[in-house]
């Protein structure tokens, strides 16, 4: 509450010191952190969209830190920009959110929130941005990334079981790395990637995936800094290797990753164990994750990550930019977006996902 409140003071001191804010400024874009390998594709992907438009734009790193993101906002206040585009630093965190737009609607400034939950309700976020006619989110439906990769791990599963059985015992073991404890499109992919998965086993007349460590009553490992890396599930992914293998007869035989960067570091811990090596003749541990990164569709390519969800990095940005546009330009914020986008009750546009298995 401290930080909400210091937040908006702090923001409010620096509209009293300027007058109008110029159309002719600079659209200030708000990262939470330039290390996300998917939003790294959608800021290049934005630049372009931006480019395109004709509208001059400025990144801004908050490097996962919310206090950090705060300030540069404060700071672009007080430049004097066109338009405001966050990727909220603190996922979830809807008194932050509501003093941004807050501020925003002060300096009658336009603003859209992306790819990051400004809420853990979507009610109370719907809220939120309906306060302000010049706000929108620029999002996915959450549930469905999580959704679509179980039934996606479901159906490998039934069509390789005996393979994967790796110790005979009739079930599949699996690991699954979280990228974020708070973050509501984590906290879904966790849920739906097995429940999705388990209900296609059970109609077929098999046992759920049960996760490899019993004592872990979560069933996730979950990213401690909370930005989904590869870094996190390496590390994960080696400490296990070290007790759960091929030698010790109870091989973790499924990888289930948030993002494509937690699978890549899984995929890596593999490799050195001498899994997915891509090599002909070397054991391979199905490994799924969500973005369809460059990186993962490379993996995916060379046999050794099984499949992916594809979240729309240019479609997320192209979106973003027609908004700011149409609302910098002073149309109707939906005016032209794209026929496949999903408009949900006049506050946010959702893009729509889908499988990737490189075929």
């Amino acid at each position: 509450m401290k930080k909400s409140l210091a937040l908006i003071m702090a923001l409010v001191m620096a509209l009293s010191l300027i007058g109008t804010v110029s159309a002719e400024g600079e659209v200030y874009v708000f990262w939470y952190t330039f290390a996300d390998v998917y939003l790294t594709s959608v800021r290049e992907a934005l630049g372009e969209a931006f480019d395109g438009k004709g509208v001059k734009f400025i990144d801004n790193d908050a490097n996962a830190t919310q206090a950090t993101q705060s300030d540069q906002i404060n700071t672009a206040i007080s430049a004097g920009p066109a338009a405001l585009v966050v990727n909220q630093a603190e996922s979830g965190a809807a008194g932050i959110a509501q003093n941004i737009l807050e501020v925003a609607k002060a300096a009658d400034l336009p603003i859209v929130f992306f790819n990051r939950a400004i809420s853990t309700d979507d009610n109370e976020a719907k809220e939120i941005v309906l306060s302000y006619d010049k706000a929108a989110f620029v999002g996915t439906n959450f549930e469905q990334a999580g959704k679509m990769q179980g039934d996606l791990i479901g159906d490998y599963v039934l069509e390789n079981y005996d393979k994967l059985d790796l110790n005979g015992d009739g079930v599949i073991s699996y690991v699954m790395f979280k990228g974020d404890e708070a973050n509501m499109e984590a906290i879904s992919r966790t849920k739906y990637g097995v429940e999705n998965a388990n209900a296609k086993l059970v109609a077929a007349g098999k046992p759920e995936l049960k996760f490899y460590d019993d004592a872990n009553e979560n069933k996730y490992l979950v990213d401690q800094a909370g930005t989904w890396s590869n870094t996190a599930s390496f590390e994960y992914m080696s400490t296990i290797l070290a007790q759960y293998n091929a030698a010790n007869n109870n091989m973790v035989e499924l990888v289930i990753a948030n993002n494509d960067d937690m699978a890549l570091g899984a995929v890596n811990a593999l490799t050195n164990a001498g899994y997915n090596t891509g090599n002909e003749g070397d054991p391979v541990i199905p490994v799924f994750g969500v973005d369809a990164t460059a990186t993962a569709q490379e993996l995916i390519a060379n046999g050794r990550m099984v499949g992916t969800i594809k979240q729309d990095a240019v479609g997320m940005a192209d979106a973003v930019a027609t908004l700011i546009k149409n609302m910098i330009d002073g149309k109707d914020k939906f005016e032209d977006l794209n026929e496949n986008y999903v408009q949900v009750e006049g506050w946010r546009v959702d893009i729509p996902y889908s499988a990737y298995t490189g075929e």
